[in-house]
Formats: structure tokens, sequence, C-alpha cells
């Protein structure tokens, strides 16, 4: 006999039980979430586990997000996280009704599965785990709670089919009060994590950038371009783009804040508060800065004014000496206070390039999803080994001994910057009239310059672009070329020669594992004059 005739409420109950995993999942999490608050908000369970995701994904796989979701692929992968958690805790509902043990362990068993991410985490302590057990043993006796209420024995005489444990109105109540519990633990767990983080912001409103030894001279005149279209030549501190494998960006009292310097080479060790790292001269340089991870044409560049400290200077002062000069160090290993490691040549950060640790950004205190309170900042080179945001640690050690984070996933040791050209206007697919349109863009190479740009259609003949004045070696320059469009679709492509007087190469290579090449490419359609 088919079971659902022989028991009509099976059905009800696998829903109810369905429901009670989705509940007891979002009591786990709501509680785990309060526990977060008094540990840190890097411990939360989906947090932790979210960074093990990353940790662990290929370096293809996440080029493909990157390219897909741009700076959404954190929240892209919250949302996966939590739509997994929803199934499983369904599933756990529904076995829990059949063997309820087994279902509570299936809860139980992602608390432990969260601790074992947050403790996998660089630099965690053994604290890390306590949200995720709490919340794993919280899920696993709401569910114990709920699904007894459902398996509860029918009164004497209840036909098959008749109520299922208690009404539905009791059931009902049930689960919205647990809710209601729940919102209220998650609620309060956020404003005890804001509170928690209330010191990191008042510092920074506190604190005042300092005024540069060194100052940027003006930027020229003729730097920026007015083409509707183009990229601004300094890049707003909002607009600035975000790449970076934080799924919680780290809110750092400045008040508190320490670098340590040590390591190979290192004949005096240094530990700095943020007021010892400003007694020293502070200078101001413009630097454009961009994402190895920045496809061709792609969005991942940028340009600021930054304030900082020479790094150079800080390391000499550390008694650190380049390769060149007979040191044994030619790594400097950065570490942010989330566990970060980035790799930087020696012999680059002190070859006389305005390395920086910043502090400052467009004229005001670091924000904190870059970096605040202090940064590095390395002119020619790709971020993923020079731009360490919150910056706890600085090691000279060698690349021999020791593979940084993007190193162990498959990137190249070394990132100089490749030479990079951009059409910023017209937009792909633009429909366009016949006549003069403006083609326009962005092109550098940091630390070498843009001495040329040159635009060509449909594969025909190269033509000159005028190019912005220049800000110095380290920062884009804009470039515009007049064309006069004709009907028809069309293909423009842009090319850039650096201050070495070396063409960008037109050969199409993906990001990995030191940097994309090619020329980027546009096609529009021109359509009639109206």
């Amino acid at each position: 006999m088919d079971r659902a005739k022989a028991d009509p409420g099976r059905r009800r109950r696998m829903f109810a039980g369905a429901v009670s995993g989705l509940v007891a999942a979002a009591a786990g999490l709501a509680l785990a979430e309060l526990a977060a608050a008094a540990v840190r908000p890097e411990s939360s369970p989906v947090t932790a586990v979210g960074a093990a995701v990353v940790d662990r994904t290929p370096a293809a796989v996440k080029e493909w997000a990157i390219r897909e979701f741009g700076t959404a692929d954190k929240l892209v992968l919250t949302l996966g996280i939590v739509a997994v958690l929803g199934v499983v805790a369904a599933g756990a509902g529904m076995l829990a009704v059949r063997h309820l043990p087994a279902g509570m362990a299936v809860a139980a068993g992602f608390g432990l599965l969260g601790a074992a991410a947050a403790l996998g985490r660089p630099a965690a302590s053994w604290r890390d785990a306590l949200p995720s057990l709490v919340g794993g043993a919280a899920a696993a006796g709401v569910l114990y709670l709920l699904v007894t209420a459902v398996k509860r024995p029918r009164p004497a005489g209840t036909p098959p089919g008749g109520a299922w444990a208690m009404d539905r109105r009791g059931f009902g109540r049930l689960v919205a009060v647990t809710l209601a519990v729940s919102a209220a633990a998650g609620l309060v767990g956020r404003r005890l994590g804001a509170y928690g983080s209330a010191g990191a912001t008042a510092s920074r409103a506190r604190f005042r950038l300092p005024r540069p030894a060194v100052p940027a001279p003006p930027v020229p005149a003729g730097a920026g371009l007015r083409v509707p279209g183009l990229s601004p030549f300094i890049t707003p501190n909002q607009d600035f783009y975000r790449v970076d494998t934080a799924l919680v960006v780290p809110r750092v009292d400045a008040d508190t804040w320490r670098l340590r310097i040590h390591g190979e080479g290192v004949t005096q060790p240094l530990t700095l508060g943020l007021r010892e790292l400003l007694a020293r001269p502070l200078v101001e340089h413009d630097i454009t800065l961009c994402c190895v991870s920045n496809e061709v044409g792609g969005p991942y560049a940028g340009n600021a004014r930054w304030l900082g400290v020479r790094l150079a200077d800080l390391l000499r002062e550390a008694g650190v000496r380049p390769p060149s000069q007979g040191g044994p160090a030619d790594q400097l290993v950065s570490r942010s206070v989330d566990g970060m490691t980035l790799g930087t040549p020696v012999e680059t950060v002190m070859d006389g390039r305005d390395a920086l640790l910043a502090v400052g950004m467009n004229g005001e205190p670091l924000p904190f999803a870059h970096g605040f309170p202090v940064r590095m900042v390395v002119p020619g080179l790709y971020g993923y080994v020079s731009a360490c945001k919150w910056l706890s640690e600085l090691r000279l050690t060698t690349f021999a001994a020791y593979d940084a984070y993007w190193v162990r996933r498959s990137w190249a040791a070394m990132g100089p910057v490749k030479t990079q050209s951009r059409i910023d206007t017209p937009r792909p697919s633009a429909i366009l009239v016949p006549g003069p349109v403006a083609v326009a863009g962005v092109a550098w190479a940091q630390h070498r310059g843009i001495t040329r740009v040159e635009v060509r259609v449909d594969g025909g003949p190269w033509h000159e672009a005028r190019l912005g004045a220049s800000d110095g070696a380290d920062t884009w320059r804009q470039w515009v070329w007049p064309w006069q469009a004709t009907a028809g679709r069309h293909t423009l492509e842009v090319r850039a020669t650096d201050g070495t007087g070396t063409p960008q190469t037109g050969e199409r290579t993906g990001t990995l594992p030191d940097g994309a090449t090619g020329w980027h490419a546009v096609t529009v359609r021109v359509g009639p004059a109206v």
C-alpha cells in the first residue's frame, strides 16, 4: 500500500520538518552572530566558511567570479553559502522527523564545520571557534524542540491523517516565537558588533592627516581631458576599485594599531604605533594602482593622491640593505590584520621609487575598505604583490624560503605592471551618428610612464592620439583621438607605448599568472544621420 495513502499526514510532517530545519538554522546563525560580536566579526560561521571557500577555490574560478560578478563577488558567495545551508537545513529537518538524533547530528555538524573553518584562518585562536559551536548547538536544540512537537503522539481515537503533534496554530506560534527570538538575538549581535567597531570608527573620525614634508605638485592643468564618458584623472575614493578576499572589511582601531618590522637582515627590529609612524617625514605622491585580475579593458585600475611614509626609509632605519648592497633578504612579506600575506621584492621598494606606507588617500584618511589605518602602495607593481591593506607586519625573508598567499595559488612571485590602455568612450555596442566622435580613454605603465597612444579602426592604419599632460611616470595618462565616423559596424582598437619606447603587445593572454595582455577593442554601430 502507498505510504502517502496509508498516512496522509506524512506529507504535512515532512513539510513541518523542513520548516523546523530552516527555523533551527536561522536560530543557530542568529546566536552565532551574537557570539561573534563578543569574539570578532571574522569568526561568524558564514564569514569563516566563506573565507575557507575563497582560500580553496582554484585561481581560474576566482578569476571567473571577479569577471562575472565584479565587486559583488563576495555578496554572491555569501548568498550561495546561505542557500546551501538552507537546503541542508530543510533536509536535516525532514531527516529529524524520521530519526531525530540523525537530524540533530547534521545540524550540529554544520557548527563543527564552521568551527574548523574559523580555526583554519591565519592568526586564528580557539575563541574563533566559539560562535560556530554556539550556533551548531543552538540549531540542534531548536530542531529538537520543534521536531519533538511535530512527532508528539496523536490523541487516542484520532484517525490517520488527523491532528499531528499539535494543531497547526500551535506549531505556527512556536515557529513564530523562535523566529522572533532569533531575530532579536541577531539584531543584538549586529548592534554589539557595531559597538565593538565603534572605537575604530571614532579613531578614524579623530584622525587628522599631518602636512606632508614633501607635498605633491598640483596636478597639471592638462592632465584631465574634458571628454564626456572619460574616467576622471583622480579617482574618487568611493569609486576606487576594491578586489580582496575579505568578506568582512576589517575595522582597525588606529589607537591600538601596531606595525612590526623584523626578519632576515633586520639589525634594528621595530614595533611602531601610528603616532610613531607619523613622526617620520610624510611624502605625497600621485600613483595609479591596478589589479592583476584586470582583464584587458577592465575596470580594476584607479588613480589617487597618496600620503605616507617612504617604505625604503623605514627599512633602512631597521638596518635593511637591498640584495644589490649585500642584504640577505630579497622578499618583503607584508601581513594584514586578517592574515593575508603579499610578497614584494626588496630591491624594488628600495630602488628610489616612492613606495609608501600610506595613511591618506585623496586628502582624507584611508577609508576602511582601502586599508585604514595603514596600507602599502608601490608604484609599478600589481596589487597582489604590493598593496597590502590593514597592514600589521613586515617580515624580511627570501622568495626561496616563503611563498605568499597568491603565489601558493598559481600566481607569479613577481608582478611588474604591464603596459595597458583602455577605451572608455564610446562604450561597447554604442550606437553613434556619422560625423566627429571623440574616442578617449586611459593608458598606464607605472614607473615607466606613457609616451604614446594610438588608435585604429577595423584593423586599418594606426593614428596617434592626443595625450593629456603627464603627472609623472607613476600615473595613468588620458588620451583622445578625433574620429570621423562613417555608417556601418566598426571595431576600434587602442595600444600604448611606455617610457622605454616599448609598445604594448597585441598578443591576448589571460590574467593568470602575471596579468593580462592585448589590445582593448570596442565594437560600435554608426547609424545613418537623422
